[in-house]
């Protein structure tokens, strides 16, 4: 059942709990996620600001509402009330309100439509805050309540359903198949035995097929044993963005159980940012130890590839300007494979003002290009982005997420600009020497 807000900002409901359930399996939730890091992290807060200054939807609109911290005012509450060293003196003189119904509501704006979970706050904060972090565990807490946008609900109940909010795994060799035929190159499917287990997300399925076939491409031009496989295909996580924890373990395992069924010792990730956090850096918490495979994200793979004279690219010699992908760069560590990458197609690198760890999100991160209502708030965000880009003088544009490639077209489209936004690995496959 979904229900929309008549006046303010929208909200959804899932299910069909009461308005004091919701409260309770929230506050359930965000108790749960009191850890000794979150609690220092809620003590530390100075109110000093900077983080408002590093939100590029704070930027775009100067509205105070999305000043970072604020956004985690109902999580902060609940910490003060429930277990903060003096939880029982606030609750008993009434010092800290348990949240309403109605600012659940709200609030769901502020952590799903104007949060992309990208970092740039978690940088600046002087403090050592992990804003980032806080707004992904306050989201499981929002899940629990049924309050979650209905374009992400419906999402998770079709990746429940079929592994992917895609396609189901039975149609995977149809797919890939029709991806072979149209660009001429092999598409290993289902093999049993394999080094190397191929992932995808969700667009490479759909209009970005080319993704897949140039990396089949680069993965057959290096001799490599690889396949793709019905069981564990989709990377993209959308458990990891909505805060549906059991979602997210059963599809990371997915993955990483495939993996092991078929010998392979290494998870190739595709050209997303938000499979590169679920995997890489998440999934040991499922296993309780070291992964028994390595996950790899495409730029490193890339990266590798080309620095150990595996592949060798012809140079293209134009300039270009990179958009880094938050969770891949700032959140994941690859600013320098990226440019690598970049340097040895022979491009002249332009960067943007804001670049490398300190560059600004694409909007669209952490479901909110997925999230229909939050789509004016995210053009004004491509505004910043679409401005850094010309102030380069750049003649081409490139990234290595395919989720931020689909924001930054959309965000084009919107503004009748024409610059083509380009992706890493299809330049790499599209350019390979003899």
């Amino acid at each position: 059942m979904t229900t929309a807000a008549t006046a303010g900002p929208a909200f959804d409901k899932q299910g069909d709990l009461g308005d004091q359930a919701r409260i309770d399996a929230a506050l359930r939730s965000f108790v749960r996620e009191f850890g000794v890091t979150a609690a220092l992290h809620m003590e530390s807060c100075v109110r000093c600001g900077m983080c408002a200054e590093a939100c590029h939807f704070h930027i775009a609109t100067g509205e105070a509402k999305y000043t970072p911290v604020y956004k985690l005012e109902l999580f902060r509450r609940a910490y003060f009330r429930e277990v903060s060293p003096f939880a029982p003196v606030v609750r008993a003189l009434g010092l800290v309100k348990k949240p309403t119904i109605a600012e659940l509501e709200r609030w769901q704006e502020l952590i799903y439509d104007s949060c992309t979970m990208c970092g740039r706050c978690t940088m600046v904060c002087p403090m050592g805050i992990d804003i980032a972090e806080l707004v992904k565990e306050a989201r499981h807490g929002m899940f629990k309540a049924g309050l979650i946008p209905e374009r992400l609900a419906l999402m998770d109940r079709t990746a429940k359903e079929w592994g992917s909010p895609a396609t189901p795994g039975e149609d995977l060799p149809d797919i890939l198949a029709e991806a072979s035929e149209a660009h001429g190159v092999p598409i290993a499917c289902g093999a049993s035995q394999a080094d190397i287990l191929v992932t995808a997300a969700p667009a490479e399925l759909g209009e970005h097929t080319k993704a897949l076939a140039d990396t089949a491409k680069i993965l057959n031009r290096i001799g490599a044993s690889w396949t793709m496989h019905p069981e564990g295909f989709d990377a993209s996580n959308i458990g990891f963005n909505n805060g549906d924890l059991p979602l997210q373990e059963r599809l990371t395992r997915a993955l990483i159980d495939t993996a092991v069924k078929i010998g392979a010792k290494t998870v190739l990730l595709p050209e997303c940012g938000h499979a590169y956090g679920a995997a890489r850096w998440e999934a040991a918490k499922w296993y309780g130890a070291a992964l028994p495979v390595r996950i790899v994200h495409m730029t490193e793979f890339l990266d590798e590839l080309l620095a150990s004279g595996r592949i060798r690219v012809k140079p293209i010699g134009a300039s270009a300007t990179f958009h880094d992908p938050c969770q891949i760069v700032r959140r994941g560590g690859l600013e320098a494979a990226a440019r690598r990458v970049l340097a040895a197609l022979g491009f002249e690198l332009r960067e943007l003002k804001d670049h490398g760890l300190a560059g600004f999100c694409c909007g669209g991160g952490g479901g909110v290009v997925s999230n229909q209502r939050a789509t004016p708030l995210r053009h004004k965000v491509f505004a910043m982005k679409q401005a850094q880009v010309e102030a380069t003088g750049a003649e081409r544009f490139v990234t290595s997420c395919g989720q931020c490639r689909i924001t930054l077209e959309q965000g084009a489209k919107h503004a009748h600009w024409n610059k083509k936004v380009e992706s890493l690995l299809e330049l790499v496959a599209d350019n390979l020497a003899d």
